[in-house]
C-alpha cells in the first residue's frame, strides 16, 4: 500500500489502531495506550518504519511533562511520613533492578533485553525510553513487550490478594487511616464566638495578635447589629460576635482568649463580600502573604488556601502558588484584591510554549554534562535524565523572573499523551524488524524473568512495609503501585476502599520511584556491560 510509505500516514494509522485496541477490556483489564507499541511491532515486522526524529520529539515531550508534574511533589516526598514512603518505593525499584541483574546472569540475557524486561515488568514507559537511549537499540522494546502484560496483570492481582495474604481487614485499615489523618491534617471548621473576656475589650485585632496566638483566621465581626469584614484596626467590644476559621484545637484556644462559642450567626452586609479567587497573576507567585500584605493594604482576610483539593490554613509565611484558590473576605475592596491575584480562568488554561522550549533546551544541555565518579568513570544523564532533572527543578522553582514554569493540568496531559504516542509508535516499528528472531530465541526466558521482576519487588515491598515500617495497608497498596509505576494497579487498589489513601501514597512516591527507575535503567545497562 503506497500510503504506508508516507511516514505521517503510517504514524497516525498505527496510533489510531493502537488506541482502538487499547479500549478493549478483558475481565476489566485493558492495554490502554500501551497497545500502540504492539500494533507498531506488527507494522515494523512487515517493513513499515517511522523516522527516528519522531521518536526523539515524542520522548522529549513525554519526559518534559513527567518532570513538570513530578517537580513539586518530588522534594515534598522527603518530608515527614513521605520520607518513609519514598524509601520503600526506592527499595521496590532497586529490588526489581537486582532481580533483573541476577536473572540476566542466570539465563545469559544480554543487557539490551534485560533493560527492556526491567522496564516492562515495572510497566514504565519512561524506563523504556531511558533504556533505548542508554543502549542505543530499539530491541529493548521487544523484551519490554514480552514482560509488560504480566507487569500489568501481576500488580492488579497482588492488589486484590495482598490484604488476604497479609491477613489485614480493609475496613479496619480504613478506620485506622482516617484517625491518623485527622491527627496529621486537622480539618478546618468555622465557629462563632461572643466576646466576654474583659482583657480584650477596646483593643484592635492587630494589638491582640489573634492569628499568631491561636492560629485561627477571623473573617467577620458583628458589633451593635452591624456585620463587618475583619480588618486590623477593628476594635473588639463586649458582646461582639466573631466568626473564625481554624482547626478544632485553634478554635478552642480562641474561645479561651475571646469568650464562649455562640449559636448566633453573622450575615454579611451589602458592602462586605466573600469570594474564592484563583491565583493567575505571575507577579504574586512565590510571594508570601506577609509580602503581599493584603490585610493592611485592602482590609482583606484570606481564610483558606485550597491547593490540589486540600484546604490549608493561611499564615504570613504561606507561599502563593500558581493555580491556588483563595477564600477572601473583604469590605468594598474585592475588585482590587481580585485584580491583585488575577482570577482569570482563561490564563489558568492558556499554554505558553516559551517556558516549555526553554526547559527542553536546558534539559538537553544538562544531559550532555559528564558527571565524574571514582575510578575515572564518567556518567551522563543523557536526554531522558537531563530533561527530567531540569524540569523537576524548574517545576519546583515555579517561576524565574517573568517566566512561569508550571503548565495547566490539561496542557501537561496533552503533551504527555502526544509524546508517548509518537514515541511508542516509532520504537515499535524499528523493533518489529527483529521481532520473530528475538522472541523465538529467548522469549520464554524473557517471560519468566519478567514475572520474577514483577512479583519479587512487590512481595519485598509488602513485607518491609508491614513488618518493618508499620505502614497502614491502604497507604502500602498505594506505595506498591507507585513503586511499580502502575496506574492500573492503583485503580485496583482504590476500588477496595472509599478512602483516598492509596491515591495519595501513589502520588507521593511516584516521582521518586520514576527518577530512581530511570537511574536504575542506566546503571543496569552499565553494570551488565561491565561484567
Amino acid at each position: 500500500m503506497e500510503l504506508l510509505t508516507h511516514s505521517y500516514f503510517a504514524l497516525f494509522l498505527i496510533i489510531s489502531i493502537g488506541l482502538l485496541f487499547g479500549k478493549v477490556k478483558i475481565k476489566g483489564i485493558s492495554l490502554d495506550i500501551s497497545a500502540v507499541i504492539f500494533v507498531a511491532l506488527f507494522f515494523g515486522h512487515y517493513g513499515v518504519i517511522i523516522p527516528k526524529e519522531i521518536q526523539t520529539i515524542g520522548l522529549i515531550l513525554f519526559i518534559y511533562s513527567i518532570g513538570i508534574q513530578a517537580g513539586p511533589g518530588f522534594f515534598d516526598a522527603f518530608k515527614q511520613e513521605g520520607l518513609k514512603m519514598s524509601l520503600l518505593a526506592i527499595i521496590i525499584v532497586v529490588t526489581g533492578a537486582l532481580t533483573t541483574l541476577v536473572s540476566s546472569l542466570i539465563f545469559s540475557i544480554d543487557s539490551t533485553s534485560a533493560v527492556g524486561i526491567f522496564a516492562g515488568a515495572l510497566t514504565s514507559a519512561p524506563g523504556l525510553a531511558a533504556g533505548i537511549e542508554a543502549t542505543g537499540s530499539e530491541l529493548v522494546s521487544i523484551a519490554y513487550g514480552v514482560s509488560y502484560p504480566f507487569g500489568v496483570i501481576g500488580v492488579i492481582l497482588m492488589m486484590n490478594f495482598l490484604p488476604r495474604i497479609l491477613k489485614i481487614n480493609v475496613k479496619k485499615a480504613e478506620q485506622d487511616y482516617n484517625e491518623q489523618q485527622k491527627m496529621l491534617h486537622p480539618e478546618l471548621n468555622h465557629k462563632h464566638f461572643i466576646v466576654k473576656n474583659s482583657n480584650v475589650y477596646n483593643k484592635t485585632i492587630n494589638q491582640l495578635k489573634i492569628r499568631q496566638i491561636t492560629g485561627v483566621n477571623i473573617s467577620r465581626i458583628k458589633h451593635d447589629g452591624i456585620s463587618l469584614v475583619c480588618s486590623k484596626d477593628i476594635i473588639l467590644y463586649e458582646n461582639d460576635i466573631i466568626r473564625a476559621v481554624g482547626t478544632t484545637e485553634s478554635l478552642e484556644r480562641l474561645s479561651i482568649l475571646i469568650g464562649p462559642e455562640t449559636e448566633e450567626q453573622i450575615t454579611l452586609d451589602k458592602k462586605s463580600e466573600v469570594k474564592w479567587v484563583i491565583v493567575t497573576n505571575k507577579e504574586v507567585v512565590n510571594k508570601t502573604l506577609s509580602q503581599l500584605n493584603v490585610f493592611e493594604s485592602f482590609d482583606a482576610t484570606i481564610t483558606r488556601i485550597r491547593r490540589a483539593g486540600i484546604d490549608l490554613t493561611p499564615w504570613g509565611s504561606s507561599t502563593i502558588k500558581f493555580g491556588d484558590k483563595l477564600l477572601i473576605a473583604t469590605r468594598g475592596n474585592l475588585k482590587a484584591v481580585t485584580t491583585l491575584f488575577g482570577n482569570e480562568q482563561k490564563k489558568l488554561n492558556e499554554t505558553d510554549f516559551l517556558p516549555i522550549s526553554i526547559g527542553i533546551v536546558l534539559g538537553v544541555l544538562v544531559g550532555i554534562i559528564p558527571i565524574p565518579f571514582p575510578g575515572g568513570i564518567q556518567f551522563k544523564l543523557g536526554l531522558t535524565g537531563g530533561v527530567l532533572v531540569s524540569t523537576i527543578i524548574l517545576s519546583r522553582l515555579g517561576k524565574t523572573g517573568p517566566i512561569l514554569w508550571s503548565v495547566s493540568s490539561s496542557t501537561n496531559q496533552t503533551l504527555r499523551k502526544i509524546g508517548l504516542l509518537f514515541f511508542l509508535a516509532t520504537i515499535g516499528t524499528h523493533a518489529g524488524q527483529n521481532l520473530v528472531e528475538s522472541v523465538s530465541n529467548q522469549g520464554i526466558d524473557f517471560l519468566f524473568t519478567g514475572i520474577a521482576v514483577t512479583l519479587i519487588p512487590l512481595f519485598t515491598g509488602a513485607l518491609v512495609g508491614k513488618y518493618i515500617m508499620k505502614i497502614n495497608l491502604l497507604s502500602l497498596l498505594g506505595i506498591l503501585t507507585g513503586g511499580m509505576t502502575s496506574t492500573p494497579g492503583l485503580s485496583a487498589a482504590s476500588s477496595q476502599t472509599e478512602s483516598d489513601a492509596p491515591t495519595l501514597a501513589y502520588a507521593t512516591v511516584y516521582p521518586i520511584a520514576l527518577v530512581t527507575l530511570i537511574l536504575m535503567v542506566k546503571l543496569l545497562d552499565f553494570v551488565l556491560n561491565s561484567i
